[in-house]
């Protein structure tokens, strides 16, 4: 199929129905809001589900009741949205039930505002209801990239009976960029063995979250835990660039990693051994992958549109085997490029300085310089 321009949030939502999505429950939300209207329209038109919910508590229990039928549903929103959802999403995992969640993240905490952020990353890669569980986060860099990863969610979700969050922000949702949709799936005529789809001439079939016993409770965060030790082996993904010969390795996900690839072009332009790793599997976490870059390169630098939330996780994995420095930006500001590059040469030029004590305080007060400079 030939590209056509779409926006982001747009383009997610088609990809979802191309995916073999059934069922879209939601609430609108800035900057995710897009993608529910596309929804609106389209699932009518192919007769799917499509409720736009009084709240995202009443949204995201639909999703869970949806789910336990087997079909292929999901919801979208934003920052603040999600958290009212995190009582059900807990349900949902309890319950072992597949289903995707979308969340176009924005500037906060609190209602904070519309502009892109990765300030969910604790909240999405972590699990951020009650309870042991271990959500799959997916990350992507682009529109196309993200059209991709949503049928992989709903491919993931489904193998591992499990919620999959795919991780955008506004910068996504918002821009428009051509891609290339995947063939429309054809929807199954049958429904998986666990679900719950009416008794006629079969025995009853009964999906809980509720374990009172807690030796049963036991049992099923086991269970939970094996199959996450069997997604930790097997669907761990990310990209590289240029790390062959690099002395300095950029970490970043989604629209940094995107932003920091056109850095690392840059300063390679200027003879500056830099590469980048990408991570699109944000849980599981590429830990192998960026334990054996901890042995080749001088020195790490993780690129986040946060306050260094990834940071902890590729801190927990290097331990302080090479120097690790951190540059991000907070409350929905972009970095741009040549932000990026900056701290690629400052880095070049102090390669045998000691390694930072506290890489987000040191951090801070070259932002906040930064930004005096700005005034």
């Amino acid at each position: 199929m030939a590209k056509k321009l779409f926006k982001g949030n747009e383009a997610f939502a088609e990809a979802a129905i191309r995916a073999g999505c059934e069922g879209f429950f939601g609430y609108p939300i800035t900057p995710s809001t897009e993608f529910l209207e596309y929804m609106a329209r389209r699932m009518p038109e192919l007769g799917r589900a499509f409720v736009q919910a009084e709240s995202e508590v009443a949204a995201i229990n639909m999703v869970y009741g949806a789910a336990c039928t087997g079909k292929r549903v999901m919801t979208a929103s934003s920052s603040p949205g999600v958290s009212l959802m995190m009582e059900g999403i807990s349900y949902i995992a309890g319950t072992e039930v597949p289903c995707v969640v979308i969340n176009v993240m924005r500037g906060g905490p609190g209602l904070g505002n519309i502009a892109p952020s990765q300030g969910d990353y604790y909240q999405m890669v972590k699990g951020g209801g009650h309870g042991d569980y271990f959500p799959i986060a997916l990350a992507p860099a682009s529109v196309q990239e993200a059209v991709d990863t949503i049928a992989l969610a709903f491919d993931l979700a489904e193998k591992y009976r499990s919620i999959v969050h795919v991780l955008v922000d506004g910068n996504l949702g918002q821009m428009m960029e051509p891609c290339e949709m995947p063939p429309m799936m054809e929807l199954p005529d049958t429904a998986p063995e666990w679900a719950v789809n009416g008794a006629k001439g079969r025995d009853s079939r009964i999906l809980s979250s509720i374990y009172i016993d807690p030796s049963d409770e036991e049992v099923t965060n086991i269970r939970l835990l094996k199959r996450w030790m069997e997604i930790e082996k097997n669907e761990v993904r990310y990209q590289t660039v240029d790390l062959d010969d690099a002395d300095i390795a950029i970490i970043a996900f989604g629209t940094s990693g995107r932003v920091s690839s056109t850095a690392v072009r840059e300063a390679r332009a200027e003879g500056i051994k830099v590469g980048l790793l990408r991570p699109i599997t944000l849980a599981p976490f590429p830990k192998q992958a960026i334990a054996d870059l901890a042995k080749k390169v001088k020195r790490i630098l993780v690129v986040e549109m946060n306050t260094g939330m990834m940071l902890d996780d590729v801190n927990q994995v290097v331990q302080g085997k090479v120097p690790i420095e951190f540059y991000g930006r907070l409350g929905g500001v972009t970095p741009l490029p040549d932000e990026i590059y900056d701290e690629i040469v400052r880095i070049s030029q102090n390669m045998d300085a000691p390694a930072p004590e506290n890489p987000r305080q040191e951090w801070v007060e070259r932002l906040e310089k930064i930004l005096e400079g700005e005034k």
